[in-house]
């Protein structure tokens, strides 16, 4: 049974490993309103686990309140650590309402891959070309790797730390894609498989040598959109 006792509960959907900082809040034995700060860990429409040090009784009726996504939705406390063997560190809420939207583009994007890994699955079992199979599989990998930094990025956002590691992850990864779509572009120029449309030559010289260029001298590379612009002038 793992910490946040899904293998004890009985869900009606999957759960979704994500990092939402949300608030809790509720009223304690006493009548005293309480809040308490918290990380959402794995989520669905229905609810979730949500990991935090202090928190409210089994059967509570709590607020949560989304730091991101800035919507707020009223749950039950279906499990805590002394409710429940295996849950520990937070607790096992459920939405009043199921609301998929209160999660926040995490949950949505964290689905979104799981769909498109499980189409890859089922082509897999047709007789689709291998190269169009492995750019698939690229494709997926870089969303997957985007989703993950960009998660990490608004993670840095709500706590005010510094992105500039991730934005420069981001770059580093970026120069790695750009590499391998270079090396497939030599193969299917030797394959004879791309039609030498003019302009869109031109237009990838004119970036490749640019960026070479600033590379080297290490400047800010320009954007494709200012490219176009002075091509089109």
């Amino acid at each position: 049974m793992t910490a946040d006792g899904t293998s004890a509960e009985r869900r009606k959907t999957r759960r979704f490993p994500v990092v939402i900082p949300i608030e809790v809040s509720w009223r304690g034995k006493d009548g005293i309103s309480v809040k308490e700060e918290a990380v959402a860990r794995q989520v669905n429409a229905n609810g979730g686990f949500v990991k935090m040090s202090n928190y409210p009784d089994l059967g509570s009726r709590v607020t949560l309140a989304n730091f991101l996504s800035a919507q707020t939705a009223e749950a039950r406390v279906l499990a805590a650590p002394e409710s429940r063997q295996g849950v520990a560190n937070g607790i096992v809420v459920e939405l009043t309402v199921p609301n998929e939207s209160f999660w926040g583009v995490d949950l949505q994007v964290n689905k979104t891959i799981l769909e498109l890994k499980s189409l890859e699955t089922a082509l897999k079992s047709e007789d689709i070309d291998v190269h169009l199979m492995r750019e698939y599989r690229s494709a997926v990998e870089n969303i997957r790797t985007i989703t993950e930094t960009l998660q990490h990025l608004r993670k840095c956002q709500s706590e005010g730390s510094d992105s500039g590691e991730l934005l420069s992850i981001l770059a580093s990864d970026r120069i790695r894609r750009i590499t391998d779509l270079c090396t497939e572009a030599v193969a299917d120029v030797d394959a004879s498989q791309v039609e030498h449309e003019p302009k869109v030559v031109d237009e990838l010289k004119r970036a490749m040598q640019l960026l070479q260029q600033n590379l080297k001298q290490g400047r800010k590379v320009e954007t494709i959109a200012g490219l176009k612009r002075s091509s089109e002038d």
